[in-house]
């Protein structure tokens, strides 16, 4: 017969077995994030640690919906979107965002690629050469050369391609993984609804002056200038009259409303003219 000290302890210990089942049954995965980010460390300076500058830039964004980060690493002559002055993600920015488990995104959108340039450029190519790496891409040979050798890489087709129709999409699509809409289709939402392959779109989450570019001189201009050989910066604001509208924040819901998930964050310049 037990004791009434004896009859307490198991007494205790059953409510110590409901408490701890209790604890474990209430815990859930979390669900997937309804959109994911590839954001921007344009500016970053190389000695600041990543997860440093992704607390004070985007703090208010969740780790978990960070996909992926894009800035220049070594430099490279298939740069383009903007001048390359120097690195922003050091090597130990790169091991950190692979390690929890978000993706460098390498911006070689330059308009204009010989296959010399590329072979040698290869040896940058091989280092990033992991899943969830990605390379931002312009020139359709380029892409077909990096699926030829590196084929874990993510290829994205890259805005300044400036694809704008169903059609080009779908030829986008026959050699890229994804591809990033120009900033002013967010505001044809009749037209967004139409794109079928929505998982495998791209979308600004916030704009700059691209929004309302007439005709994005710059970005040629740049893919000269990253030769290394010099080259003027052209503006069409020189050329073409336009609304200056600044850093404009799209509404998200609408497009995840629509079946987009995925979007790319941009950084506001000082001032809030435009982002990069």
């Amino acid at each position: 017969m037990l004791s009434d000290f004896e009859i307490q302890q198991q007494r205790l210990l059953r409510v110590a077995e409901k408490a701890k089942a209790a604890v474990f049954t209430e815990k859930k995965p979390l669900a997937p994030p309804t959109a994911t980010f590839t954001i921007s460390a344009r500016g970053k300076a190389p000695d600041l640690p990543v997860f440093s500058f992704l607390r004070n830039e985007y703090g208010n964004v969740p780790l978990r919906e960070i996909d992926s980060v894009f800035g220049f690493v070594e430099r490279s002559t298939l740069y383009g979107g903007r001048d390359f002055v120097r690195r922003e993600l050091s090597d130990d920015d790169v091991l950190q965002l692979n390690k929890a488990g978000i993706g460098l995104r390498i911006p070689m959108s330059n308009h204009f690629v010989e296959r010399e340039e590329y072979v040698q450029s290869m040896p940058l190519l091989e280092k990033y050469h992991r899943f969830p790496n990605t390379v931002i891409v312009t020139n359709d040979d380029l892409a077909v050369w990096i699926r030829q050798d590196f084929p874990y890489y993510q290829i994205d087709a890259s805005v300044i391609k400036n694809i704008k129709s169903l059609r080009k999409i779908g030829d986008a699509l026959s050699i890229y993984d994804s591809v990033v809409l120009p900033m002013r289709l967010n505001e044809d939402v009749e037209f967004l609804a139409k794109i079928e392959a929505k998982e495998k779109i791209i979308l600004f989450a916030n704009a700059g002056c691209a929004l309302t570019c007439p005709s994005k001189l710059c970005y040629r201009s740049i893919s000269i200038f990253n030769k290394g050989h010099g080259g003027d910066f052209e503006c069409s604001q020189l050329h073409k009259g336009r609304e200056l509208r600044g850093m404009v924040d799209f509404p998200l819901q609408q497009y995840i409303d629509l079946g987009f998930h995925r979007f790319k964050l941009l950084r506001a310049r000082p001032g809030a003219i435009t982002g990069f």
